[in-house]
């Protein structure tokens, strides 16, 4: 489990193209302090799996299906990486609970600086709109973030100058692609709430008996 508390901001040395996946090499010295073969990293909000380290960088396998439902299939050699290592047990949970699991991408639709933090604008798919509420928590790029603004196709979020100094945040621009993960909680009161309804709901009142042909 993440936090959406990005560590660093890393960097893509090296991409290998398979048959139905990708190597990814990545570089960041603080998530890979003490990293061994089979610990996770969120890279922009996909949780990836170690598959070597060696100084301070890692490498990850990332199949087809990962590649198809998140924006890591655009990354290439020097790209840069939003990097977090999965929360441990006992520690502040400084965001909202991440999974890195991606449900969806979007695009940065725009931006307007101000003095002291940058509004931004995000397109939403229209599945993942039920889940996006003004003041709710959602995941861009890895990044927990607050909604400020909820419409049926997009959502806007205010960045503050950390987030846009130690973030992908602070680079993409309009037409960029950037992943998202809905608030997880949402998902499961959803899912409840329907199995509730369906189990409360009343049985079809059984059909007339029809006469008995003469």
């Amino acid at each position: 489990m993440f936090t959406g508390i990005v560590e660093e901001l890393g960097e893509i040395t090296a991409v290998e193209n398979l048959d139905d996946a990708s190597r990814f090499r990545v570089r960041g010295p603080v998530v890979t302090d003490g990293a061994k073969h089979g610990d996770s990293i969120a890279v922009n909000g996909v949780c990836l799996t170690v598959v070597e380290h060696e100084g301070d960088e890692f490498t990850a396998d990332v199949m087809a299906e990962t590649l198809d439902r998140s924006s890591l299939g655009a990354l290439a050699a020097g790209s840069r990486v939003n990097l977090e290592r999965p929360t441990a047990v006992g520690d502040r949970l400084g965001g909202h609970i991440v999974q890195g699991h991606v449900d969806g991408t979007g695009e940065i639709v725009d931006r307007k600086p101000s003095e002291n933090w940058e509004i931004v604008k995000v397109s939403l798919p229209a599945e993942l709109a039920r889940y996006v509420v003004e003041k709710g928590s959602i995941t861009v790029d890895g990044v927990s973030l607050t909604v400020v603004d909820a419409g049926p196709d997009y959502f806007t979020i205010s960045l503050i100058p950390t987030t846009l100094a130690l973030t992908t945040l602070g680079i993409k621009q309009p037409g960029d692609p950037v992943n998202l993960e809905v608030d997880i909680i949402a998902k499961y009161v959803e899912r409840m709430l329907g199995d509730r309804a369906h189990a409360t709901a009343p049985a079809p009142a059984p059909a007339p008996a029809q006469e008995a042909s003469k």
